[in-house]
């Protein structure tokens, strides 16, 4: 299957996932105090706004598809130099917001679902990464994935930031 099919599918499934989440009646399977009513919106919100600045942050560079279109460069600043992939960051963020709201857990289900799809979408993407721009792999083993200041292997080298 060419790359192009394949990245149109993982948009697909996606925003099945996304969709289904969102679907998801709010239960009573857990206690929803005060304090995680507000940590849902706040993930919520935040991870919206962290979608946002990213995608302006890459321009024309920014696909819908995981494939890279040739019109940007690799991109190591602003949000990028916390994570690889801070519109996933995003999303998950708003993810994980949506499925404590859910408080079913059905939502945890598709919730986790969804956490480790972007997981494989973001391995499947790097390896594009990897092959359109000479310096992915240094940025790669130098910035986290998804989650900003964890802890790097020792022997990794930190990518220049533009």
């Amino acid at each position: 299957m060419d790359r192009t099919r394949t990245g149109w599918l993982f948009v697909a499934a996606q925003v099945v996932l996304l969709v289904a989440l969102l679907l998801v009646p709010t239960g009573t399977d857990w206690p929803m105090p005060t304090w995680l009513r507000w940590l849902s919106l706040a993930l919520v919100v935040g991870g919206l706004a962290g979608i946002a600045l990213a995608s302006l942050h890459l321009g024309s560079a920014l696909t819908p598809t995981p494939v890279p279109n040739g019109r940007g460069e690799l991109r190591t600043g602003g949000l990028y130099r916390h994570v690889r992939h801070p519109i996933y960051t995003g999303v998950l963020a708003t993810v994980v917001g949506v499925t404590i709201g859910t408080r079913q857990w059905w939502g945890l289900a598709l919730g986790v679902a969804t956490l480790a799809f972007f997981s494989v979408k973001a391995r499947w993407e790097e390896a594009r990464l990897a092959e359109a721009f000479p310096g992915y792999a240094d940025y790669a083993a130098a910035t986290p994935r998804f989650v900003p200041g964890l802890p790097r292997r020792a022997g990794r080298r930190r990518a220049v930031s533009s």
